[in-house]
Formats: C-alpha cells, structure tokens, sequence
C-alpha cells in the first residue's frame, strides 16, 4: 500500500489553527492539562496512520462477537510472529499499532489476575504467554508506536451491569497503561450491553454508559498514568468516532465539535467552528469483519479499494483524509486487521 503524505497539509493548515482553535474554548494562559492534550492531539494528528489488530479467541471459535462463555484453552497458535505482522503494518506505512487487549467476550490476552477468562489459563506457552506484551516489544522493536484496545463491555463477567464491574474495568485500565510502557492511544468501544454469558447468568444487560462507566472519571484515569495516550472516544475524549466503519469521512471533516456527548450525524463531518477540538479517527477492515474467518478468504479488500476514492462517496481512502479531503483538517487513520 502506498503510503500519501499529509505533511504540507498539517505544516501549512493544522499547525497554524489547531492552537488558536483550542485556544478560543479556553483561558489564555491553558493549565498543564489543557497543554498536554493539545501535546498529545498535535502527535496523534502528525501520526497521520496506524494499524488496528483483532487477534484473541475469536480466532479460534470463528465468531466476530464471542459470547464470553469460551473456554481459554481454545486459544493455542501454534505459529504467531508478532515481528512479521508488525513488519507487514510497517511496510504498509502504518505508524503504529493498536493490540486488542480485550473483546467483548472478556478474554484477556494478558496474563491478568483479575480473571480468569485470559490468556494464563490457555495453553499458549503452557499458560506463560503474553500476547500484549509480545506485541508490545515487536513494535518498538521496529520503531512503531504502541496503543491499546480494551472493550468496556463483557459478556463474561459475573458482575457486568453493576457496580462492582466498573471497579474492575478500573483495574484493567491501569493493568495496561503500567506494564507495557508508553501508549499512543487507548480506545473504548461503543459497543456496550446486551446479551451474554456473565458468569452463568446467561442474560441481558442494559446500561446507561455514559452514567455506568463515568467516562470522564476513566479518560482522566488514562491520563493519569499515560499522559500522552489519545483516549478513543466518548465526550472528553481525545479522539471521536468517524460514525461508520467504511473508512469514509466527511469532506470536509472538520476536527471541530460541539460540547455535548457524541452524535453520529455530527461525528461524521464535525462542525465547523464548533468549541472542541474532537478530530475523528477513520477505521476500516480489511475484511467484511475485524476477526479472521477462513470464509471471508476471498473477501479482502484490495490495495486499490483501499486507496481508492469514488464520486459517489461509497469507498474513502482510509491511509489520508487529505487524498480525498483536501479541505479537512483531521487525520484518518487506518484499522486493519492482519489476519
């Protein structure tokens, strides 16, 4: 894939406005807070693309949302090359790497001891494995950087639903931003409630995230410990939501949004002028679906589709919102799955 540079536009456009924009919504004199966001959202839009890699027990059970209720000895590779897959995102002019670290389906590829649903229980190096950090070392190994997935829903979790998962959640965060060095970005899915394995129970589960989870509370427990990680991508966070998963962004996409929680007719263009400096991130698979299944063999997109733009809007080019974007200020990474 052919890497498109976006230098001239972030040296001649966002370089120039991103610090008044933000500076508009803010006192003169910024806190340290205020400063280390715009360090961190500056660094992210100069990142320009970065691959996203599903791989955990999904693998195995061939489903694309695990239910939770899978047994962690499924999860044996036999032949994992963390440095291959790395090698293959850098060839492909990736800038980093976000990891999976956990699903919907709370398999921790991590050898946590909050759960037992994870990778300690597997066969993977007879239960000593540690897919995080191995993916970890592989991309600073090639000189990449390094960002986390880590669903806030789970379906294997006894107390999904309640409080005492939030607490837990809590753990995991730090969990990841302590063992495995400097993140360029964590990333929460929206996916949240419904129905699943929890312990057993074998029901469903409906929440109010926003409320559930005290977003706000969780982006500063990030940041806490990983000051220069872009969050992903409820309201206070660092990152929005593009609002589909085809790699298409508005154009234009403005990084500019209003101060109130996420909208995806808004999240797709931004608002021009609007007080937050909320850029959206453009993810799209490779395949019909972010899990491999040996079925969609033939259904991978091709070099060209993915660098592809169309009048009709229906194929952005995921590697740069400027290639069809000119006039759009945010970046547009892409999530790919290697697999």
């Amino acid at each position: 894939m052919t890497e498109v540079s976006r230098r001239l536009l972030l040296a001649s456009g966002l370089a120039a406005t991103a610090t008044p924009a933000l500076a508009a919504t803010h006192a003169a004199a910024p806190s340290h807070g205020v400063r280390r966001r715009r360090e961190r959202q500056l660094a992210w839009h100069a990142r320009e693309q970065y691959a996203f890699v599903h791989f955990s027990i999904n693998t195995f059970t061939d489903r694309e949302w695990g239910y939770g209720d899978e047994d962690p000895k499924l999860f044996d590779p036999t032949d994992f090359d963390p440095d291959q897959i790395v090698a293959a995102a850098k060839a492909g002019g990736m800038r980093g790497i976000i990891l999976t670290a956990k699903h919907h389906d709370g398999f921790c590829l991590w050898p946590t001891m909050l759960t037992e649903h994870c990778i300690r229980n597997s066969p993977y190096k007879n239960g000593k494995g540690d897919v995080v950090g191995e993916m970890e070392r592989a991309t600073r190994r090639a000189g990449l950087d390094f960002g986390l997935y880590l669903s806030p829903w789970d379906r294997n979790h006894a107390d999904y639903g309640r409080p005492a998962y939030v607490e837990y959640f809590r753990k995991q965060v730090v969990e990841l931003c302590t063992r495995y060095g400097t993140l360029f970005e964590f990333w929460f899915d929206g996916a949240n409630g419904g129905d699943g394995y929890y312990g057993g129970a074998r029901d469903t589960r409906k929440i109010d995230a926003p409320k559930y989870y005290n977003w706000p509370s969780i982006v500063a427990l990030v940041h806490q410990h990983q000051p220069m990680a872009c969050t992903f991508d409820p309201l206070g966070a660092d990152v929005r939501w593009v609002g589909n998963e085809d790699g298409v962004a508005g154009d234009p996409c403005w990084p500019t949004m209003p101060n109130h929680p996420y909208v995806q007719s808004e999240g797709n263009s931004g608002v021009r002028g609007a007080p937050l400096w909320w850029p959206a991130e453009t993810d799209v698979s490779i395949r019909p679906g972010w899990f491999y299944h040996a079925d969609e063999d033939a259904k991978v997109k091709t070099p060209a589709r993915l660098v592809s733009c169309t009048t009709s809007r229906s194929v952005a080019a995921p590697t740069s919102t400027s290639t069809c974007h000119p006039t759009g200020a945010a970046a547009s990474p892409i999530s790919t799955s290697p697999y």
